[in-house]
């Protein structure tokens, strides 16, 4: 039985075998990266220096792109350096700190997408208590509920997942370090189906964090198609498409991730889905919501015309967004 003492390292599953792919992998990243990190510090500066964006949504999407950041900043940089210099390996330590802060964002995120569903509820179904339900101290507390709740989630997982006797090598199989990865390395039959336990749990807890969603997407179009103008349908579907879309393409991608059947299973198809599902979502987030807001438009409209003409008119100071 190996532990932390005697397996100091994890051998990650290479993004391609030519040297000429590897460096292909990592402009992509590269590439992916930047825009994300670009896509979501626009959306929180616009957030931060606009005040008509001083919304619960405002709040909520602030929070959504520091979980969408710290998704990214968690997996992509590990991946890029081995791509880079040609290496597979990730130390024990590393391992256990990327597992606990990617299942720390992921959970943060479904737990807000979760309490913004209920925003775009209020807002629609129950608009004359939205002041009430919603206000700047209720929006704290749910927003700190998400945070703590992924934190939990994440502790816990990552100490039992850690706890675990290995016996079946250091390979993981996968880019990054991940719960079922590590759990296939494991020798321990109790400590396997505690783990597995605990995964159920969550499952559950995030099943009826989607029935909730469906629930409420349920209400909302019934009172959509309730009002009378197209007009007022068409603006009441635009606040929340991006959501619905969002919360689309983070569900899909997952269940893809952990429900496919293992008989099509394959290190390619395997790499392929992970990066869909942990890659994706947070740099196309960003895209959909300023895509389909025309408040958050127009903050970023202001915010960047506001860089442009400060660094136009003083070239030498840096831009430090709308004044």
């Amino acid at each position: 039985m190996s532990n932390s003492s005697s397996m100091p390292q994890f051998l990650l599953l290479a993004l391609a075998d030519r040297r000429e792919l590897q460096l292909l992998h990592f402009w992509l990243f590269l590439a992916i990266s930047l825009a994300a990190l670009l896509a979501n510090g626009l959306i929180l500066s616009a957030i931060a220096c606009d005040h008509h964006l001083h919304t619960p949504m405002g709040f909520f999407l602030l929070n959504l792109s520091l979980t969408d950041l710290g998704c990214i900043c968690t997996t992509v940089p590990k991946a890029m350096h081995n791509s880079l210099w040609d290496i597979t390996t990730i130390s024990y330590m590393g391992c256990a700190a990327q597992l606990f802060f990617f299942v720390f964002y992921i959970s943060a995120e479904y737990f807000l997408l979760t309490i913004m569903c209920y925003d775009r509820y209020v807002a629609i179904c129950k608009p004359l208590h939205y002041g009430t339900l919603l206000g700047s101290r209720a929006c704290a507390h749910m927003a700190a509920a998400a945070w703590a709740t992924g934190f939990l989630n994440a502790l816990l997982h990552t100490a039992s997942t850690f706890s675990l006797p290995l016996c079946q090598g250091n390979a993981l199989g996968q880019f990054f370090c991940e719960i079922p990865a590590i759990l296939k390395l494991s020798c321990s039959h109790s400590g396997y189906l505690r783990e597995i336990c605990f995964l159920v749990f969550s499952a559950c807890l995030a099943f009826g964090c989607f029935v909730f969603i469906v629930f409420s997407y349920v209400q909302i179009f019934r009172a959509v198609l309730r009002i009378p103008s197209q007009q007022g349908r068409y603006k009441a579907f635009s606040t929340c498409l991006p959501h619905l879309a969002v919360v689309s393409l983070s569900l899909s991608t997952g269940t893809v991730e952990h429900l496919k059947p293992l008989s099509i299973s394959s290190p390619s198809l395997d790499l392929v889905v992970s990066v869909l599902y942990s890659v994706v979502p947070p740099a196309l987030n960003p895209l959909i919501y300023s895509l389909r807001n025309q408040e958050l438009k127009d903050a970023l409209k202001k915010l960047i015309t506001g860089c442009f003409s400060e660094a136009i008119n003083s070239p030498s100071s840096a831009c430090y967004g709308p004044h």
